[in-house]
């Protein structure tokens, strides 16, 4: 498979919420980020299909909630999920 990622990864660790119709809403970690997508290690079953669109939102910062963010499934694999950023 050919790497199609536009940017460059940074290593980033972070709790993260997810919600999919599939599964409803569950926290999740991030491995690394990019300025287009993240991906995130999973532990759910089933997994979003690739093309499906999820909502996510970063936790435990210091100034309060997030925003909920859309992001598309452009690949998973037996770990997680990889994401990209929809704006």
């Amino acid at each position: 498979m050919a790497d199609e990622r536009l940017g460059v990864r940074t290593p980033f660790k972070s709790r993260i919420r997810i919600i999919h119709k599939s599964f409803g809403s569950v926290e999740a970690e991030t491995k690394d980020i990019s300025d287009s997508g993240v991906y995130l290690k999973l532990n759910q079953n089933p997994f979003p299909k690739i093309g499906d669109v999820i909502k996510a939102q970063v936790l435990d910062l210091p100034f309060g909630d997030a925003p909920l963010l859309q992001l598309q499934v452009v690949r998973t694999d037996e770990s997680g999920l990889g994401l990209k950023f929809l704006r």
